[in-house]
């Protein structure tokens, strides 16, 4: 029944999509006209019988007419490297009419990727997702396609018309999209259309232009967080936390002794005087905070995770701001731990990596574990971002406080039951509960 259910929506839609180019709205209705009369009258109601054979004869006339639509068209889009959830871009598109006729009354449609998911996709996706007021529609799995349908694709662009395209020349328009998912957006290319002289029916034109753009994380408004912690020595300094390498912060120059290592020689300055000189280089001492987040979740998509990646986004776009190194720590496909800070990596670098997050599904928490412990000496705080509040999380939190590490637990919920971890609150640990639909309110008073 499912598989039947799914290759329904699959067939229906692909014919909608297509509908909902070459269909105008007159169109449309002018059909929904002729199948009504079609219904309500019989062959011996005259009125009835040329009404249907009216509206027939013009839909026909005007799909005959849209065939013979001759273009040479060309297209430049040009897209920002990103975009972020909720925030509408504008871009530009310039069209070149390649003909010597000028070319009136068209409209531009963006073509987004396929969006439809597979089967397995369709069947995964969880229940909870639910329809609005109608539950034929949720048992029958039509809100879970839509939703599918509304997150694979990413975004929304409505179509535009075009001004009067002159013979041989460019013409530049700006075109809008709304991003609703974070994720990827894939463009394959974009549809002219053009009315016939009913405006039933449009001739299409396609222009193949793929290209790719990048949605970022909502971002969430932070106060001055003034995260815990004091410096700790880094060994190898800065340029270690991101490479291989034994780099130090330079502080003056002296002669060579026995033992020196052969790379701290300062070789202009060896030239210049005659006699070896080395560089000599103190150790670094600054302040690295390690970022937890929880992906650990049982279902593909929760409005919790897609919050703690906003909460996330914006605790390490505030960290960049600040004299400190960042390690995001998380776990997807395999535990991961970037650096970020001090010139080490932008923040688009960083906002990349968060956007593209998945749930963790087959993996128990304790697998960032290791992650945090190669980096627990350096660290001089942590906050951790948790989905959920259980006896793995408290060993974690706990045993970051036994190692004299200050820590900020954020917890997300989507419930109105009080929790009293506030009571925990110490002078290492400190916790926050985030309520949905509350959270930029609380984030306020951290």
């Amino acid at each position: 029944m499912k598989l039947f259910t799914y290759r329904l929506f699959y067939f229906s839609y692909g014919v909608q999509r297509k509908l909902i180019r070459r269909v105008t709205v007159s169109g449309m209705a002018v059909v929904v006209v002729a199948i009504a009369a079609a219904l309500t009258g019989s062959s011996n109601e005259s009125m009835n019988y040329q009404l249907v054979s009216f509206l027939l004869s013009i839909l026909t006339i005007s799909i005959v007419f849209s065939l013979w639509f001759r273009y040479q068209f060309s297209a430049n889009r040009y897209l920002p490297r990103f975009a972020t959830v909720g925030v509408k871009i504008k871009y530009k598109i310039v069209i070149h009419n390649k003909s010597s006729k000028i070319q009136k009354g068209l409209k531009l449609f963006e073509n987004f990727a396929d969006p439809r998911p597979n089967f397995k996709e369709f069947r995964e996706t969880s229940a909870t997702i639910k329809a609005k007021n109608n539950s034929f529609v949720q048992a029958l799995g039509y809100d879970r396609w839509l939703w599918l349908i509304t997150r694979k694709q990413g975004g929304k662009a409505l179509p535009i018309d075009l001004p009067a395209l002159a013979p041989h020349s460019k013409t530049e328009v700006i075109c809008e999209i709304i991003p609703h998912h974070r994720g990827v957006i894939r463009l394959m290319g974009m549809t002219v259309a053009r009315p016939d002289p009913f405006g039933l029916v449009n001739a299409c034109a396609t222009i193949s232009l793929p290209q790719s753009l990048l949605i970022l994380p909502k971002l969430y408004q932070l106060p001055a967080i003034q995260l815990p912690g004091t410096k700790r020595y880094q060994s190898g300094g800065v340029a270690l936390a991101s490479s291989v390498g034994d780099s130090e912060e330079f502080r003056s120059l002296r002669d060579y002794r026995p033992g020196d290592s052969l790379r701290k020689i300062h070789w202009k300055s060896w030239a210049k005087i005659g006699k070896p000189i080395v560089k000599e280089e103190q150790d670094e001492f600054f302040v690295r905070h390690a970022l937890i987040l929880d992906t650990f979740q049982s279902v593909n998509y929760s409005e919790i995770l897609e919050a703690a990646i906003s909460i996330a986004a914006s605790l390490a776009c505030e960290v960049q701001t600040q004299e400190s190194l960042l390690d995001l720590m998380f776990v997807g496909n395999e535990a991961y731990c970037f650096t970020f800070g001090r010139g080490l990596s932008h923040t688009d670098r960083m906002l990349e990596i968060i956007a593209s997050v998945i749930p963790c599904r087959d993996k128990s928490f304790d697998s960032i574990i290791p992650v945090l412990i190669e980096k627990l000496t350096l660290l001089s705080g942590c906050i951790c971002i948790f989905l959920t509040w259980d006896a793995d999380r408290e060993r974690l939190v706990n045993y970051l406080k036994n190692m004299g590490i200050h820590t900020l637990v954020l917890m997300i919920t989507d419930k109105e039951d009080n929790f009293d971890l506030n009571l925990m609150n110490d002078q290492l640990i400190s916790f926050r509960i985030l309520k949905l639909g509350k959270i930029q309110e609380e984030l306020m008073h951290i």
